[in-house]
């Protein structure tokens, strides 16, 4: 299996720099074109399934990109951003002078009250990944998802429940795709890259005329 993890267009929330978790914020209108010259990238990936966080940000990307594809997104909850409860709709600074003790751990992995806890977050990422290897192991299949889950999906496929343990060493930008492949003679899988965003580059290229 081929999987794809993608991350959302760009949002108002990211554009406001707020910390959005399970807080629905649309797409701006650069999200919205990120999504289309994602569209045109996955079109020659020969996606067979297409899934998508349900929250606005994410499903709008997909049904956007999939506008190229020949199938429609299946919303999936379980690829949703991590809950950050309390936390939501605040900047990084509002975060850290309400809850000092975050710069201590993570905004993923705080631990405050309301927030979803590391083992939830194992225990969504084992089923992920059980669900996919059980419906989709000799497929092509896309995920739209959310920044944070995805860097902690992609730590858990190598640490297992230990990846709380390490700092995340990961950048996943807007409509950025990871692709990461199981072997039906591998136990783990190959990560063949990370957050590419070569759609955009080139997109972005091909629409600058008469600029030296």
């Amino acid at each position: 299996m081929n999987l794809y993890l993608i991350r959302h267009g760009e949002s108002e929330g990211n554009l406001l720099g707020r910390i959005q978790g399970h807080a629905n914020y649309v797409l701006t209108a650069q999200g919205r074109k990120q999504a289309e010259f994602l569209g045109s990238y996955l079109k020659d990936l020969e996606i067979d399934y297409l899934y998508s966080s349900d929250l606005l940000r994410a499903f709008a990307t997909a049904e956007i990109a999939s506008s190229s594809l020949d199938i429609a997104p299946v919303p999936w909850e379980k690829i949703r951003e991590v809950n950050l409860g309390p936390l939501q709709n605040k900047t990084k600074a509002q975060i850290y002078q309400t809850y000092p003790q975050v710069l201590e751990t993570s905004i993923l992995t705080s631990g405050i009250e309301g927030t979803e806890s590391i083992n939830a977050l194992s225990l969504r990422c084992n089923d992920v990944v059980t669900e996919l290897r059980n419906k989709h192991m000799n497929e092509n299949v896309a995920l739209v998802s959310h920044g944070g889950f995805i860097s902690v999906f992609l730590m858990y496929l190598f640490l297992g429940d230990d990846w709380s343990k390490y700092d995340r060493p990961f950048q996943i930008n807007n409509t950025s795709v990871s692709r990461v492949e199981w072997k039906e003679h591998r136990q783990s899988p190959l990560i063949h890259y990370t957050n590419q965003t070569i759609h955009l580059e080139n997109e972005w290229k091909s629409t600058q005329k008469g600029v030296l």
